[in-house]
C-alpha cells in the first residue's frame, strides 16, 4: 500500500467521524418532551435550530407545569390539534370555560416570528397567534396530516417521533364538547 493511498483511506475516516460527529452535536441541543395524553404517551423532538426563542419559553411553561391540565380545544379534522391557553383553557382552574379557551395565553412576554420553510407535515408542532406575525405566546398545535400551506408563516418548534397514534385519537370539535387535555408535559431530555 502506497503513502497516498494511507492518506487518502484516513482522510475519509476523519471527514466521516466528523460528519457524525456534528450530525451528533445538532441532535444533542434538541430537547424530548413528553406530552401525556389520555391514551398514551406522546415524545415531542424540539427544533431549537428552527426556533430557539420558541423552544424556549415552551420548556419554561412546561418546568412551570403550565401545560399540565391544558384542553385541546380547537380539533379539526385532517388539520390539526390546537392547545396551549394556559390562561383559559386550563380544565383545572376554578375559571375554567371551554368557550373562553383559545383566547389567552401566559403571563409570558409573546414572541416575535421565527417562521422557516419546514415543512408543516404530520406530527409538525407550531405555534398558534393571532393576525400579527409577532404575537405568539403558549397556544400551539399539532399537524395530523399535511399543512404545507402554513411553512413560512407559522413558527415551527418541534416535531411528534413517537405516539402519534394518541394524537390522532383526540376529540375533534371547535370547541369539543367533552375536550380532551394534556394530563402532564414533561421535559425527559435537556
Amino acid at each position: 500500500m502506497n503513502i497516498s493511498k494511507i492518506l487518502f483511506f484516513l482522510s475519509l475516516v476523519f471527514i466521516t467521524f466528523f460528519l457524525l460527529g456534528r450530525i451528533s452535536m445538532a441532535n444533542e441541543d434538541r430537547d424530548l418532551i413528553n406530552m401525556t395524553l389520555k391514551d398514551g404517551i406522546v415524545v415531542i423532538e424540539t427544533r431549537p435550530d428552527l426556533a430557539p426563542k420558541h423552544v424556549a419559553q415552551i420548556k419554561q411553561l412546561i418546568i412551570d407545569g403550565k401545560y399540565d391540565g391544558v384542553v385541546f380545544h380547537r380539533v379539526i379534522e385532517g388539520f390539526m390539534a390546537q392547545t396551549g391557553d394556559v390562561e383559559n383553557g386550563n380544565s383545572t382552574n376554578e375559571s375554567y370555560n371551554i368557550n373562553r379557551a383559545g383566547t389567552g395565553g401566559s403571563d409570558l412576554p409573546n414572541i416575535g416570528a421565527e417562521f422557516s420553510d419546514v415543512n408543516h407535515g404530520r406530527g409538525a408542532l407550531s405555534m398558534a397567534r393571532a393576525q400579527d406575525p409577532n404575537s405568539a405566546n403558549s397556544q400551539f398545535f399539532i399537524c395530523f396530516d399535511d399543512a404545507s400551506f402554513l411553512d413560512g408563516q407559522y413558527t415551527l418548534w418541534g416535531q411528534v417521533i413517537e405516539g402519534m397514534e394518541f394524537v390522532d385519537n383526540i376529540t375533534r370539535g371547535e370547541p369539543p364538547q367533552n375536550p380532551d387535555k394534556i394530563i402532564k408535559m414533561e421535559i425527559v431530555k435537556n
